[in-house]
């Protein structure tokens, strides 16, 4: 039994360290992620939209220290039922949304590893199995040091994770698993490989046939039954097919598609702003000392923005910006950059440079 403890404590561990600091170099994932789980058509828990940044990092935070404590050994009844607890809301989270299909992608490992929510369903049932193996013989769970060390060591973990927690907020994630990290070429992340697995849907038909409503598979070809008036059709997604890692990019103005023109130029500066009324107006008169200095070395320069025409165009005035805005999909700019605003340089599609606008004096040329 003492073995089977240590491989269930190894396993739980690993995976909430992994887990919790994956998601720890890029908390406002996290925060984008609550704030889906939170919006009306998912839990409908609105009142708690503006307060997913502090909740997705304590909970980052709790999950990586709770998986340090194990794995040293300190207050091991404290840490076991505090994972089972935590493990318990994850299990209900991940079947809400297998179950309603309601988040395609629910986050459990950021965007380092991406899993479907019945993947994840499955997995927290088996890290449950674990834990309760740990709950049930805490006492064969020793400490790896002496109980001063173990503290000292624990308490250092946290300091170095609100660190790190304060450092990613204040500039970007410290690695990027998104496509859009800096080397990757967004038309190439764009295309479907020739023979790639399309969609698998299934159709309902519902005719009326003498009188009465029925519902036909397309086997049935109810359309060609005598007499029978189609009604409806109910389209439902049995079986997922190829999707690009970069699928609803554009840069649009007034309903025309600047796409593939813009990702042919070799000096290209987008200055990402996905809200521009969240936007951290401290750091625009240095957006607009960069963007100068681009214009006058031959950079094409737009600001990227879910927000409409007449709130940019109020930010230009105010800081009288010498470039345009085009418009994006909001969740394509959250996974773009993590900031807002943001600054991204690319050369003919290919991403050359990243920084937060709190790093404008840092950006390269």
């Amino acid at each position: 039994m003492k073995f089977i403890v240590l491989i269930a404590r190894i396993l739980v561990a690993v995976t909430f360290i992994f887990s919790g600091f994956v998601k720890l170099v890029d908390p406002l994932g996290s925060a984008y992620k609550f704030e889906e789980y939170f919006s009306p058509s998912v839990l409908n828990l609105e009142f708690l939209i503006p307060f997913v940044i502090p909740f997705s990092i304590l909970l980052i935070l709790a999950e990586i220290m709770l998986g340090v404590m194990l794995l040293l050994g300190y207050k091991p009844r404290l840490t076991n039922w505090s994972l089972l607890g935590l493990t318990l809301i994850f299990l209900f989270l991940t079947w809400y949304s297998a179950y309603f299909d309601k988040v395609t992608d629910c986050g459990c490992f950021g965007d380092a590893i991406k899993l479907t929510p019945w993947e994840t369903f499955y997995k927290n049932i088996i890290l449950i199995v674990l834990i309760l193996i740990l709950v049930l013989n805490q006492d064969k769970i020793k400490p790896l040091f002496s109980e001063n060390k173990v503290k000292w060591t624990t308490f250092g973990s946290l300091v170095l994770f609100l660190y790190l927690t304060y450092y990613v907020l204040q500039h970007l994630p410290i690695i990027d698993f998104r496509p859009y990290a800096i080397g990757k070429n967004i038309p190439e992340g764009m295309i479907i490989p020739e023979g790639a697995k399309e969609d698998v849907y299934e159709n309902t038909w519902i005719y009326e046939v003498n009188g009465e409503q029925k519902e036909y598979s397309s086997e049935e070809s109810p359309w060609e039954i005598e007499g029978a008036t189609f009604v409806d059709r109910k389209t439902k997604l049995i079986e997922k097919g190829y999707t690009p890692p970069i699928h609803d990019f554009t840069m649009e103005k007034d309903g025309v598609d600047f796409t593939n023109i813009l990702m042919q130029r070799k000096k290209l500066m987008l200055v990402i702003m996905y809200n521009i009324s969240k936007s951290n107006t401290n750091v625009m008169e240095n957006i607009k000392e960069v963007t100068a200095k681009a214009l006058k070395e031959g950079y094409d320069v737009y600001a990227l923005t879910a927000s409409p025409v007449s709130d940019f165009e109020k930010l230009k005035k105010t800081y009288n910006f010498d470039f345009e805005s085009l418009f994006c999909d909001d969740i394509t700019l959250k996974t773009m950059i993590r900031a807002n605003p943001g600054i991204i340089t690319l050369n003919e599609g290919t991403i050359k440079g990243k920084w937060n606008g709190n790093d404008a004096d840092d950006v390269k040329l």
